[in-house]
């Protein structure tokens, strides 16, 4: 998961593969707490793994859950509807699919709680679901402003004689929680009466399905009135499998529509979740295909490809896939015409005001946007208005994954997206999920060459300089060491007669950098090959011209979306000479000659400044006057004489030049 301060993505191109999506939020949220609600043990498979699934597991293990781990199964040990502890604190985040129901089933079970959670959680309606519970006869208290979290729960003295009202036009959540605690209190029939109309129905189809795995079944007339029977009683199902998220399939279905196949034929496919899916947010498959994207699918799968281009425009009610409709809203961008999307209120009560945010967010691109309480019109932003644009992502997963689908445009500008790990609520690996299916446009995944002189320092910034933009990172000097080290491993003598097979094994070579380590397939050979025997042994190996030749093509490859940051001697003169943006990061040798020193010294090494010095400049000497790639900065690179800089001010220097060549989001929104 990228942990950044932000993302920079390319322009993109083709798409083409498969994805096998996490399990639905909805979903997994609701069948943790059934599972905790019940009697006996619940296996569950394919849960969703995210933020928001962690604070309902922190949650339940605070009440007295089992909660284990059996491989890929999670196994939770109900409570039988009786709790194990009456007094906890809770902290739900922004995690209003936990929120929502563990406030319900722990009011009408009663005892002395309370629950919190980030500020934009305080600023989320709840006053319509407490009504409810206290009409019930809950015990439920504001510890802020009225209608807001956080909540004090105390004693319940319910009262079922009446039915219970609760508003359905502000969140289906509110009935979902409902919904899911009564049956605690099930003694005689419950009956739930919405009132006004109820947003969101699918949401509360999931919740009923759901009930009746899990041994409810709910009586309802319409969507108006709901009737738990008397005596119902939460029992484990034993297993249950979690679907794939329907919502975030909408991204890929997107992607589908937006991307030219990456080769003829080649379509994304989404694994996981299908046409006969219990979410309604699959119906966004309707609405792809209204804009003209070509989909099939099957029980468990999806497959997408684009068909009339560009989008076509529509105007539609989105209240039946309210979460969903989010990528309708860039899917505009691209259509033919203005997009009217309807009755999509409940975005004003979200992680953000997405309403309010789909509009400053497009505006940003060059896009014309309308909004009205419940209704946003986007325009479409032909080719030559796109805009590079800084996206501010509110702490809400979906406005990132929305956006990244901007960096599909006709004018090839960069799309930054701030906070990416805000993902994490639903698709930790979402980023890296859509950069294993997109290809970027020819020559737009941008490299950072940082090349330099032995000793001084280019290495550790290269790779804080990649860790800060979530690039890949190619450490170049270890390639000819890991070569060697692969060639001594497999039998082959380094001499001219096994050039050519050291030259096959160096093409192939599985080497990746990762959190410091220098990895060789899965082998961490980070200090096998920093030895003096690993030195000489690359010496030779550089020596043999195809071996040379093949690691150019070898690190050709690490150039992969979102970039690369490769650090060198020759990575802006011979391996990336059309780089965008290449340092020659230099110090005087004396600097050189003491940082070596006192590296050194602290690994016990007893070493001299002078020899260390003179040696450096005999190096440098040789480095210069190589007949192949000889050490020189390229003509248009950035000179950082880093003598007298830490490594933390050489890294901010290397940052500060590049995002001043980026230049991303410098013009207003209008």
């Amino acid at each position: 998961m990228f942990q950044t301060e932000f993302l920079d993505l390319p322009a993109l191109a083709s798409a083409g593969g498969s994805v096998t999506l996490p399990g639905s939020k909805s979903i997994s949220n609701r069948v943790l707490l059934l599972a905790a609600l019940s009697a006996g043990s619940t296996r569950i498979h394919d849960l969703l793994d995210s933020d928001d699934t962690r604070v309902m597991l922190q949650a339940l293990r605070q009440l007295g859950c089992g909660v284990h781990e059996q491989g890929s199964v999670l196994v939770i040990d109900g409570l039988g509807g009786q709790l194990k502890t009456d007094t906890a604190q809770f902290f739900m985040g922004n995690a209003g699919t936990a929120m929502r129901p563990l406030t319900a089933a722990l009011a009408v079970l009663g005892g002395d709680f309370s629950l919190s959670g980030v500020p934009r959680m305080h600023e989320r309606p709840i006053g319509d679901l407490v009504d409810a519970l206290r009409e019930l006869g809950c015990s439920i208290d504001y510890l802020g402003n009225e209608g807001y979290p956080p909540l004090h729960i105390g004693r319940a003295q319910l009262r079922l004689d009446q039915a219970i009202p609760v508003r359905g036009d502000v969140s289906s959540q509110f009935l979902t929680a409902l919904l899911m605690a009564l049956p605690l209190a099930a003694t005689q029939d419950i009956v739930i009466e919405v009132v006004g109309e109820l947003i969101s129905k699918p949401y509360i189809d999931i919740t009923l399905n759901l009930l009746q795995r899990f041994g409810i079944a709910v009586r309802r007339e319409g969507w108006a009135r709901f009737t738990i029977p008397a005596g119902s009683r939460y029992q484990s199902p034993g297993d249950i499998h979690v679907e794939a998220d329907a919502s975030s399939a909408s991204y890929f279905i997107a992607l589908g529509a937006l991307a030219t196949p990456s080769e003829p034929g080649a379509k994304v496919r989404i694994q996981g979740v299908g046409l006969d899916s219990i979410q309604g947010d699959i119906r966004f498959v309707e609405a792809a295909q209204a804009m003209g994207a070509q989909i099939t699918g099957g029980p468990n799968w999806l497959e997408i490809a684009r068909g009339h281009w560009p989008l076509k425009a529509i105007d539609l009610d989105c209240n039946h896939i309210p979460d969903a409709a989010m990528t309708l809203a860039v899917m505009a961008l691209y259509a033919d015409g203005p997009c009217t999307l309807r009755n999509i209120a409940s975005w004003r009560v979200k992680e953000t005001d997405r309403i309010a945010a789909m509009v400053a967010e497009c505006a940003k691109l060059g896009a014309q946007v309308e909004e009205g309480p419940d209704w946003l019109r986007v325009h479409p932003l032909p080719a030559g208005a796109w805009r590079s644009a800084s996206i501010h992502t509110y702490d809400d997963h979906r406005v990132a994954m929305c956006f990244s689908l901007a960096a599909f445009n006709p004018d090839q500008v960069t799309v930054r997206i701030e906070d990416p790990k805000c993902v994490a609520k639903t698709f930790p690996d979402y980023f890296e999920t859509l950069f294993g299916l997109v290809q970027a446009q020819p020559g737009r995944v941008p490299v950072i060459c940082i090349d330099g002189p032995t000793a001084s320092g280019k290495g550790t910034v290269a790779a804080e300089v990649a860790k800060r933009l979530g690039y890949h990172f190619l450490d170049s000097g270890a390639m000819y060491r890991v070569t060697a080290l692969a060639a001594t491993r497999a039998g082959l003598a380094i001499e001219p007669s096994q050039e050519a097979a050291i030259a096959a094994l160096a093409r192939a070579l599985p080497v990746r950098f990762e959190d410091g380590k220098v990895l060789l397939g899965a082998d961490d050979v980070t200090e096998a090959i920093r030895t003096e025997e690993a030195g000489m042994n690359a010496s030779r190996v550089s020596a043999l011209p195809s071996v040379r030749l093949a690691l150019v093509d070898l690190q050709h490859g690490f150039q992969a979306l979102p970039g690369l940051v490769a650090d060198g001697r020759d990575m802006g003169t011979v391996i990336f000479p059309n780089a965008p943006y290449k340092v020659y990061m230099t110090a005087s040798a004396a600097c050189r000659a003491e940082r070596r020193y006192k590296q050194l010294i602290s690994k016990g090494i007893s070493a001299n400044i002078s020899e260390l010095r003179a040696d450096l400049e005999a190096r440098d000497a040789r480095d210069q006057s190589r007949a192949v790639a000889p050490l020189k900065p390229a003509a248009d690179a950035q000179w950082l004489d880093n003598s007298e800089l830490s490594i933390d001010q050489s890294v901010q220097q290397v940052l500060a030049g590049w995002l001043q060549r980026q230049a991303i989001g410098s013009h207003s929104a209008t």
